[in-house]
């Protein structure tokens, strides 16, 4: 310790609290953090409320619908609410080409397995934003910044995620 300056040291696993999975979490050669262009975690944004385990129908509704809002909100949907990423929702986001799908619980599938549902969206390149804190965000478009913190080599990294409202 000194008596010129304070020092905090830390130690957290990278997918604490509102955080980013790049494809590496469970692609053996998928991207890493500091391989992944800001692009994918900066820009328009599309907010869908929707409780309960999302269907690959569902899925499809909220693309369609993001889409009509604004086709550049559209590549980065955030689903609000207790939802559960089903297998046949994530083979629709994944033909969809979106960048980055985010999500209100720790993890996007299913709490009990996870995997499968990792494994379709980060094998089409999807980065996840999972624990972002959405109760008090209305549905609709919004500017997003949720850069990670620059980790050479890392699955994921905290981010602290930030919503800006569109003009309505």
């Amino acid at each position: 310790m000194s008596n010129l300056y304070n020092l905090t040291a830390f130690s957290m696993c990278a997918h604490n609290g509102t955080h980013i999975d790049a494809p590496f979490h469970f692609i053996k050669d998928g991207k890493t953090v500091d391989s992944i262009g800001l692009d994918t975690f900066i820009g328009m944004a599309y907010v869908a409320e929707y409780h309960g385990i999302v269907s690959g129908t569902a899925a499809a509704e909220i693309l369609e619908k993001a889409k009509k809002q604004s086709p550049e909100a559209a590549k980065r949907i955030l689903i609000k609410g207790d939802a559960e990423v089903s297998s046949e929702a994530a083979k629709v986001f994944a033909e969809s080409g979106i960048l980055l799908l985010g999500n209100a619980p720790q993890t996007v599938g299913p709490e009990a397995a996870p995997m499968e549902v990792h494994l379709i969206l980060l094998g089409a390149g999807i980065v996840l934003l999972e624990g972002i804190r959405l109760a008090e965000v209305l549905e609709g478009i919004y500017f997003l910044n949720a850069a990670p913190l620059n980790l050479s080599g890392a699955d994921g990294s905290p981010c602290r995620a930030i919503l800006i409202a569109s003009e309505r």
